[in-house]
Formats: structure tokens, sequence, C-alpha cells
């Protein structure tokens, strides 16, 4: 089943995590790892390297979805039909991996989302109710980055319409959605991170920026229909 993914792990500063996601998913799958290295101050792209995966480096910091979509890309020009997405902070556990990619292997979904709500402080949980009100989506979990998505995803989430997006939860799913594709979603469990913090829940301040930006694409989207 694994044969025909890749598995994207985009990563920046996380040479104390990395390694041991890459051992853990080695140990579930026979799929080709991919660290996508998003211009660390560390040694996450030598760590990655000496643990077995391939390593895109970037020179210039792309954000998180900006790493994913370079995966994206190079998955799409490799002839991959599927890609698999993890964290390399160690949330997401390998034990998951099968339950996750079934429906898009199985052709039931084009995009399967490792869901768990019962992560997260209050903070997160407010933000979550908000966003799912803005945006229109109906997701439980709209900021997990354990994903799977079939070639049909990965031709329209490589495209310049999908450049921009600043992270892969809100804009990614809400431009999925607007182009009618399938969406599951699966309870997983998660990991406490094994260092660093949250890009968007470390703060209310960043919660509340981010909060703005999803509000301008929530409205610019309806504003459109």
């Amino acid at each position: 089943m694994f044969d025909s993914a890749i598995i994207l792990i985009p990563a920046h500063d996380e040479a104390q995590s990395v390694a041991a996601v890459i051992s853990e998913v080695s140990n579930r799958t026979d799929c080709h790892i991919v660290v996508i290295d998003d211009a660390s101050s560390d040694d996450t792209a030598e760590v990655a390297r000496k643990a077995g995966a391939t390593v895109l480096s970037l020179s210039v910091q792309l954000g998180a979805w900006g790493a994913v979509q370079t995966g994206m890309r190079f998955a799409l020009q490799q002839g991959y039909r599927f890609v698999i997405t993890m964290d390399a902070d160690g949330q997401h556990e390998a034990a998951d991996l099968g339950r996750l990619f079934a429906p898009v292997y199985e052709g039931q979904a084009d995009v399967s989302i490792g869901a768990c709500t019962r992560r997260g402080s209050r903070m997160r949980k407010i933000a979550w109710v908000f966003l799912k009100w803005i945006s229109g989506l109906s997701m439980d979990d709209i900021t997990s980055g354990f994903r799977a998505y079939n070639r049909t995803a990965l031709e329209l989430l490589s495209g310049k319409d999908a450049t921009l997006l600043e992270y892969q939860d809100i804009g990614v799913l809400a431009h999925l959605k607007r182009n009618n594709l399938i969406i599951n979603e699966i309870q997983v469990n998660m990991c406490p991170r094994v260092s660093g913090h949250s890009r968007v829940y470390s703060s209310w301040l960043m919660v509340a920026y981010y909060m703005v930006q999803a509000s301008i694409l929530g409205f610019s989207k309806r504003s459109n229909r």
C-alpha cells in the first residue's frame, strides 16, 4: 500500500526530534521519507540525512506551508500518487499511518486528516471555534498537519493559487473545499511535542494575528461566491 506514497516532514530547528520521527516511520513503512528543512539554524538537515531521510534544504525560511508545498512539488516530479505529511516534533504517531492513509488509498477521499480534538489548551479550542465559524469549514481539527493527499489534491495544492497560503490549515482546507475535494477525518492520538512550541498557539498575540488573517481570508472567499 505504501509503495505509491511519499512521506513529507517539514522541519525548522527540529534537530532534537526529527531522527526519532524518521526512525519510527521507517519501522512502520517502507515509504520514501523526505524532510524539508525550512532554513533551520541548527543541525536539522544533517541529523535527518544521517537518520536515512532525503533532505530538501531551503535557503530562505518559507514557513510550514511553503515547506510542505516544496515537498509536494518534489513528489509530483518523482511520480508519486500520494503524499502523507507529518510534523517533525514527534506529535504524530507512525502507528496511525495505515488508518490515515487507507481512505485516500482506497479512493474514499481525496484528503485524510488525523484529528485529535482532545489536544490543546483553552486558547486553542477557542480559536478552533472561531476559525471554523469564519471559514465555514466543518472539520473537527482544522490545524492538524497529519494528513494524506491523493494526486488530485497534490496537483491542486502545488499550483500558483495555493502558493501564498501561509499555513496548511484554514487556507488549504478552504481551497480544497472550494474545489469540491472530499475530505475525511479519523481520530488519532497525538503526543506532547519533544521540543519547541506551536507556531500559532504559542501566545494570545499569535492567535489574534492568525484570527485576523483567517477573517480576511474567510470574508474574501465569501464575497467571491
